[in-house]
């Protein structure tokens, strides 16, 4: 039996129980001014980014927030992928984001390109996957403005 339950257009739909429902519904964070202009990000659970202007010994907020696209989204199709009997030997996700050169500064466009392997991946199956990542699960996707462009590509190598 499959469990891909149908839904109101008759189309599969992986069902996403599990980590979509473990979330948190208040998140919190803490950044603290180490010197100069280098900050540590720590989450609620602990885990700590650098943060540093001059990119010495961390990262950019912007690169994090790129980080955070690729990954919310990266996680969506993997785990669809699985629900859809995909087996996935290798997965990798590279992200580029073009920004205004004034300030604010801000995205607009991220263009990401997946490069997948595995068994019984096709690419009607993968469309599906980024679409209901895009359109249903992806919580960062989902808290962009709305001119941002946003556009996946992928590459599939079966085994």
């Amino acid at each position: 039996m499959s469990d891909l339950p149908e839904d109101k257009q008759g189309t599969a739909e992986p069902e996403l129980s599990g980590y979509k429902e473990q979330i948190l519904p208040v998140n919190k964070s803490r950044v603290t001014l180490q010197r100069d202009l280098y900050f540590i990000g720590t989450t609620q659970r602990g885990y700590e980014v650098e943060f540093d202007v001059r990119y010495e010994e961390g990262c950019s907020p912007t690169e994090t927030f790129l980080l955070s696209i690729a990954g919310c989204i990266s996680i969506d199709v993997v785990h669809i992928l699985r629900k859809m009997r995909c087996e996935i030997a290798t997965y990798e996700m590279s992200a580029e984001g073009a920004r205004n050169l004034t300030p604010p500064q801000s995205y607009t466009s991220v263009d990401l390109m997946i490069h997948v392997s595995g068994k019984g991946i096709t690419p009607k199956k993968i469309d599906r996957a980024i679409e209901l990542s895009l359109n249903k699960y992806c919580s960062v996707y989902h808290s962009l403005r709305k001119d941002i462009a946003v556009n996946i590509k992928y590459e599939i190598q079966n085994e």
